[in-house]
């Protein structure tokens, strides 16, 4: 079975989807109609803006999202998904590569995700780390004995886990994985506490706009990063995608559940390789690729 992968915050890259406006008439429509949206020409930053201006959170997820929704889109009748999973982020562009929502509603929940994230890191300090070389019990077990907020944000692949909380609570947690045996324990450049409690304030203001939103039924099954389980409901879709700003991302569970439940072949869609690196430290049997474009 075939299943589509999309990347989260953190694949972008200076000059993304320039290649894509000036071969593709279809993308250059889209991403015309996405200035629109918008607002403002994210084209303008995404193909000439410095690394630094793309690492904002507002500009940062609708670019990851427009480049991969577009090249999707690009593949027209060879883009076929048996399943899709996207991380964090990403979850968004596999709803609208499987049906479940239009581009123009996708874009729209990316931007008022982003800002509502935004906002949320301008009220309270958080930040995250990336924990390497350590079983995910003993990070688990960890962060419930640090003082303050501090938990499991993103399963990233076995041996790398990203925690999430307030500033103090993860130097905390750092020493004290780094005194269990963690190969690294590694403050992330961030702008917040991702996939934390501290996201709440961003839960309540997206979960409005998500419910605002008319899902369709998918094509196909959605592994979601809340539950790492195959979803065809839209109803649970939404409730899922509304916790997700708080709950952590089971990227390595979900891999190994669409694995069991026949996955043959993985192809990453949108910038970068970040996937397809952790694909192959998952279980590096099954094939993972990027996409060919013709």
């Amino acid at each position: 079975m075939k299943a589509y992968i999309f990347p989260g915050q953190g694949a972008q890259f200076t000059g993304m989807g320039k290649d894509l406006y000036e071969k593709y008439p279809l993308a250059q429509e889209l991403f015309e109609q996405a200035n629109k949206i918008l607002g403002f020409n994210i084209t303008d930053i995404m193909f000439e803006g410095t690394a630094e201006q793309l690492k904002q959170t507002d500009v940062t997820q609708p670019a990851i999202f427009l480049h991969s929704v577009i090249t999707a889109k690009i593949l027209g009748d060879a883009f076929q998904p048996e399943m899709v999973a996207g991380h964090s982020l990403g979850e968004f562009s596999a709803l609208v590569a499987n049906g479940v929502l239009s581009f123009e509603d996708g874009l729209k929940l990316v931007s008022k995700r982003a800002k509502a994230m935004q906002k949320a890191c301008e009220l309270t300090k958080g930040t995250m780390a990336a924990v390497l070389g350590l079983e995910d019990e003993i990070v688990e077990k960890t962060c419930d004995e640090i003082n303050g907020i501090v938990v499991p944000a993103n399963y990233n692949c076995p041996g790398q886990l990203v925690i999430s909380g307030e500033v103090e609570a993860i130097n905390n947690a750092c020493e004290a994985m780094k005194e269990k045996g963690a190969r690294r324990a590694l403050v992330l450049p961030v702008g917040g506490a991702f996939h934390s409690p501290l996201m709440e304030p961003a839960r309540e203001e997206l979960a409005e706009a998500i419910k605002d939103t008319p899902f369709n039924e998918p094509t196909c099954a959605i592994y979601q990063n809340v539950t790492a389980s195959a979803v065809t409901m839209a109803k649970e879709i939404k409730e899922n995608l509304i916790a997700q700003l708080t709950d952590p991302v089971k990227w390595t569970q979900t891999i190994q559940q669409m694995i069991q439940d026949g996955a043959t072949e993985f192809t990453e869609v949108g910038p970068g390789k970040v996937l397809q690196g952790l694909m192959r430290k998952i279980d590096r049997t099954v094939p993972a690729n990027g996409v060919v474009m013709e």
